[in-house]
């Protein structure tokens, strides 16, 4: 049996935030056929998703024991496999069961529930991601917000950093990603300036969208929402659903920052955390620095759908 290497230096120190790697949330995950706790869910360091990023994934959320539209996430998850050329071994249907049973078994009634594919490894390191063998995960861990309880009362203080989001023409943003270099340095541009969360520009100079969220300005009882070089998120496609539903008129379009600091109220969207308002940009107040009525009256409806059977899926729990 091979025996342990053993260092020819001292180990090094570790410092203390790096002193527990086996801290982690609560929760289920199923990879390699099997169900186990979340800090048994282990990736090779050797996995192209790991190494080269090389990975699609999808999202979706449990409120009170149910899923909310988790038709949508499935399909877009299996669209994002046909474009990176990946394969799993299940089907929606079952995909769809294993994520009810992650969070049947993890007993979450609001989970942030994940399914992901990796390239996965080569059994020879090979470079042609041919050779690799495509590796499956889901999993189910407590439900967390972009905005937590006070922002979501008082509005979520952004700040717009310069950064600019991969080009569409690079990364499709209809295929979920984990290339994400872009938009955790804008974060730390906001951080900086003592804002929450941060939005980064399209190529044109336009707004484009957060780390984890789109964004929708309200200007005159109307929305717009950034139209290019963004994920066209399940939440944002509730938002015009919900404008349908209501009257209210709303688009895709080019988004200026200008026209951003201009509207009447503003908006972000996400699977973590549904409908957040946002009353600051740049240190500067959104109107007049409150929530704003359509703001309240979407996020009041997304979250009544929650518990409407159209769009929801009860987890059957043990």
């Amino acid at each position: 049996m091979d025996q342990p290497v053993t260092p020819s230096r001292p180990r090094p120190r570790l410092v203390e935030r790096h002193t527990d790697p086996h801290a982690y949330p609560e929760g289920v995950a199923f990879l390699d056929g099997q169900f186990v706790p979340m800090s048994q869910a282990k990736v090779s360091v050797l996995d192209y998703g790991f190494l080269h990023s090389d990975a699609t994934y999808d999202t979706v959320h449990v409120w009170n024991g149910r899923f909310f539209r988790p038709d949508l996430h499935i399909e877009r998850f299996f669209g994002g496999l046909k474009l990176l050329r990946m394969s799993i071994p299940f089907d929606r249907e079952a995909v769809a069961g294993i994520l009810h049973d992650c969070v049947a078994l993890s007993g979450h009634r609001s989970a942030y529930v994940e399914m992901l594919c990796t390239r996965g490894a080569s059994p020879t390191f090979s470079r042609d991601p041919r050779d690799a063998v495509n590796r499956f995960m889901a999993f189910a861990v407590p439900f967390g917000s972009v905005a937590n309880a006070e922002q979501m009362e008082r509005g979520l203080h952004v700040a717009i950093s310069n950064r600019v989001r991969i080009p569409p023409a690079s990364v499709d943003p209809a295929i979920k990603n984990y290339h994400w270099l872009d938009l955790v340095r804008g974060l730390y541009d906001a951080y900086d300036r003592g804002a929450e969360t941060a939005l980064i520009l399209d190529f044109d100079g336009n707004v484009a969208e957060g780390p984890g969220f789109n964004v929708f300005a309200v200007k005159d009882g109307a929305l717009t929402t950034p139209a290019v070089g963004v994920l066209p998120g399940i939440t944002r496609r509730t938002v015009f659903d919900l404008s349908a539903e209501t009257g209210l008129p709303a688009r895709a379009a080019a988004l200026s920052v200008p026209a951003l600091k201009a509207a009447d109220e503003v908006f972000i969207t996400s699977t973590a955390g549904g409908i957040m308002p946002v009353t600051r940009i740049d240190g500067a107040p959104v109107a007049g620095g409150t929530v704003g009525p359509i703001t309240a009256r979407l996020k009041a409806l997304y979250w009544e759908r929650h518990d409407d059977p159209a769009w929801s899926t009860a987890v059957r729990y043990p």
